[in-house]
């Protein structure tokens, strides 16, 4: 084709290139304004006026502007729009299922009786812990694996007996198969390859009429007889028996160590507040006994800065998403039946006009306050969530927390490696962790070698 065709092509196609140019701006122009529509929440009737929320793009929405600590940034969206934000998310509802697995966990493993039956379990767990570190008394101690090797072999009896985890220790190495159940919800493979097998151990033993220990059905063998019987009311089968295996571990495990690693470390970095906690262990246990669960209630000023620490740093910063069963109007806003609901703890915990100098770490303001606890009642101080939803676990983890922490207080005194100071920074996951881990130097504070053992 010679320069003058190709000319005369070019001319001719460039009245169809600005017929494609203005359709395709005037897409753009009916798409943007059809998703502004959609997105409003100015709706004509008033009554169904949804929250105010952040604008996104069109399908994928705010995802991709969400940043990793969301409670932060949900905490300044608030500050700008007010505190209702609308994201159009759902979540499971409160269904049968969900009751009837939380009634048989409280009652299996959670009730008064069986709580009381397991203090030998606890006290058992808490005095080794004690006795490793003695042998480590001037090195390095990792406080959060401290507290998690604790908490997760204090679990682990629950649901399989002691037997499983005596079994265990024997064979395992400075408990890398323990730690590795911290990445279960990311890694199910090795979540399987280690319930596996006990699982499968169990069900042998269940075919053959055995018990294990004294006669006392565990948690796993309680699941199990569930899967057997079709006529419950509750439908049970291996693949839900690892899910509820997995949220027990996970979440009673990856809370108790942050809670452990943050005290500690507000403790490191306030040692006045440190003397005092050790000045009340001292009045309440004495230096010549060790710490015994009969001694928690009386330790008030641990309780206010454990209480300290979770306001300045909740395990669960949003708390678990609630989802209401029918709409319902708050503020002036509707909030639809189905919707999922985040509670921004963390804002309420720091916000000025809730609580007086909310950034400083001052325990006090716990000690003079009736209705500042951990029953849910005060919508000031929520952190473990309110009525039906509340923390199934809460009673234990009162328990295992102020246990460690006074056992941990009081036998050992703990300074931070010279040179270094406290780093309070966050890092963000499923719960809100030390950005970097906690380690500490401890010295021994007891004056006879007997109390270490």
């Amino acid at each position: 084709m010679s320069f003058q065709g190709l000319e005369a092509l070019n001319m001719a196609s460039t009245p169809l290139n600005e017929l494609c140019l203005a359709v395709l701006i005037l897409s753009i122009v009916f798409l943007t304004i059809l998703w502004y529509k959609l997105t409003s929440n100015t709706p004509h009737k008033e009554e169904s006026r949804l929250p105010p929320g952040p604008r996104g793009l069109p399908i994928v929405g705010f995802l991709p502007f969400l940043c990793p600590n969301l409670h932060h940034q949900l905490t300044e969206l608030s500050q700008q729009i007010g505190g209702l934000i609308w994201w159009n998310r759902y979540f499971s509802p409160y269904d049968s299922y969900w009751r009837d697995i939380r009634k048989l966990f409280v009652r299996e493993m959670l009730s008064n009786k069986n709580l009381d039956a397991g203090y030998s379990l606890r006290r058992h767990e808490v005095r080794k812990t004690i006795r490793n570190v003695h042998t480590k008394i001037g090195n390095l101690i990792d406080i959060g694996e401290l507290a998690f090797v604790t908490e997760m072999n204090v679990l682990m009896s629950m649901i399989f007996g002691r037997n499983f985890v005596e079994e265990k220790e024997k064979n395992r190495k400075d408990g890398a198969e323990f730690r590795e159940l911290k990445e279960m919800e990311a890694l199910s493979r090795s979540a399987d390859s280690i319930l596996d097998p006990a699982i499968n151990e169990r069900m042998k033993m269940l075919s053959k009429g055995v018990i294990q220990g004294n006669g006392k059905k565990d948690f796993m063998q309680i699941l199990l007889e569930l899967m057997e019987q079709k006529d419950i009311g509750i439908s049970v089968d291996l693949v839900k028996i690892k899910a509820i295996l997995v949220d027990i571990i996970i979440g009673g495990t990856d809370t108790t160590i942050t809670t452990v690693e943050w005290v500690i470390a507000e403790l490191l970095n306030n040692p006045e507040i440190m003397s005092k906690v050790q000045q009340e262990l001292k009045d309440v246990v004495g230096m010549n006994n060790i710490v015994e669960e009969s001694h928690l209630p009386n330790l008030h000023y641990l309780d206010a800065v454990l209480k300290e620490t979770l306001r300045l740093h909740p395990a669960l910063p949003l708390l678990m998403p609630k989802c209401p069963s029918q709409s319902a109007v708050v503020g002036g806003y509707t909030i639809p039946e189905g919707t999922k609901v985040f509670l921004n703890d963390y804002a309420i915990h720091r916000d000025p006009q809730v609580w007086e100098s909310p950034l400083k770490f001052q325990p006090e303001r716990f000690l003079n306050s009736t209705n500042l606890d951990n029953t849910g009642n005060n919508m000031k101080y929520l952190r473990f969530g309110s009525g039906r939803r509340i923390c199934a676990g809460l009673p234990l983890a009162e328990k295992m927390v102020m246990s460690i922490l006074a056992s941990l207080l009081h036998s050992f005194d703990w300074e931070l490696p010279e040179g270094e100071n406290v780093d309070l920074s966050e890092g963000f996951g499923l719960v809100i962790k030390k950005s970097k881990r906690l380690f500490a130097i401890p010295t021994t504070r007891l004056p006879h070698l007997d109390l270490y053992q």
